[in-house]
């Protein structure tokens, strides 16, 4: 959004266009995380389908997949009843730049906050509703999803990569509804423009899994103040750039 504001006479190649990246982010994440996702999933099969599967583990997974339940739940309360003053916030270029910097605050102080010890296992109701509610104001744009729900999972005591693994997995259902729920764009589109969404979707699967390593390496040695640096100078720039 901010780099099309200064880009004059830029047309948006449409909602579909978006949608079409969302599914390559998520394509990127059900690949990262498919074992997880898998084992959450057949934990919620009859005993049958489970194979060795001990009765701890079931038992962990689905306790994992309830929370998931739980933090979507609340993400989509918040984002249902703020949905109108959240779709005004997105024709402000001002209010982004702002929200970044924000951003980097949060990354920043999550860095410095004494690391926690809370694993998969040690995690409540709690934490996945402050989860659930970080990933609604993500939606506000500016903000980022994984940038909130991983610093305040830190916040909440968790470790890094226990935060960051939660924060993902979330994401599955949130990209999921917002793919579904965008769809009926799908029979806009011309045959010229399906090869470029299909390109766009396949470079954001590939980018978002090299991303997702990345993030992981960099959230196990407590750099998330790198990000931080990057939305401040981004936030800032932007600020200053519209004020002169």
């Amino acid at each position: 959004m901010i780099v099309q504001s200064f880009i004059t006479g830029f047309r948006q190649p449409g909602v579909l266009f978006d949608v079409m990246l969302h599914f390559g982010t998520l394509l990127a994440v059900l690949f990262f995380f498919r074992n997880e996702i898998y084992g959450i999933l057949k934990s919620l099969l009859p005993r049958s389908f489970r194979g060795s599967d001990s009765d701890d583990l079931i038992s962990a997974r689905r306790k994992m997949a309830l929370l998931l339940v739980v933090g979507t739940a609340m993400t989509g309360i918040v984002g249902l009843l703020f949905e109108n003053h959240i779709h005004t916030l997105f024709e402000s270029v001002d209010i982004v730049a702002a929200m970044l910097i924000v951003t980097g605050l949060l990354l920043y102080i999550s860095d410095r906050k004494e690391g926690g010890d809370k694993r998969d296992e040690d995690m409540g109701f709690v934490d996945a509703l402050i989860i659930g509610i970080a990933q609604a104001c993500a939606l506000i744009p500016g903000i980022s999803r994984s940038g909130a729900t991983i610093t305040f999972g830190v916040f909440r005591g968790l470790r890094g990569e226990t935060a960051a693994r939660f924060s993902f997995l979330l994401s599955v259902p949130a990209i999921i509804g917002a793919t579904i729920f965008e769809s009926r764009y799908f029979g806009a589109a011309t045959t010229d423009e399906v090869g470029v969404y299909l390109i766009g979707m396949m470079v954001a699967a590939v980018t978002g899994f090299f991303t997702l390593k990345l993030l992981f390496f960099i959230v196990k040695r407590r750099r998330l103040s790198i990000f931080a640096y990057y939305c401040w100078i981004v936030g800032i720039s932007t600020l200053l750039v519209r004020i002169v």
